[in-house]
């Protein structure tokens, strides 16, 4: 489990900053097949059928209220692709992986 996921997104904007390239880097080796694509954390989930998905983006909806940082979530017939940015400070946070862990977390506990 990454130390990520027992973090608390921060709600203070003052206290949000975009992380740098080598931040940015040093974060993804927390966590496992996330990559950034146009300026965004992103990764794509699988699911056998539609409904596996809605359900599975629910769980992250129910998340993403608790934590009050909300992702691009994408669903489609099989799968679920989450993007991730601060729109506050226009770039990507420590918040923005932080939830990305928490969602990591929702796969790997099946709950």
């Amino acid at each position: 489990m990454s130390e990520l996921v027992l973090m608390k997104c921060e709600h203070d904007e003052r206290r949000l900053f975009v992380l740098d390239e080598d931040e940015i880097e040093a974060h993804l080796q927390m966590l496992w097949g996330w990559s950034i694509v146009d300026d965004k954390l992103t990764k794509e989930f699988s699911f056998p059928d539609f409904v596996s998905g809605l359900v599975f983006a629910n769980k992250i909806a129910k998340i993403a209220e608790q934590e009050n940082h909300h992702p691009k979530i994408c669903l489609e017939w099989g799968k679920v692709e989450i993007s991730l940015y601060t729109h506050s400070v226009e770039g990507i946070t420590k918040n923005d992986f932080i939830l990305a862990a928490k969602i990591d977390e929702l796969i790997q506990n099946k709950s």
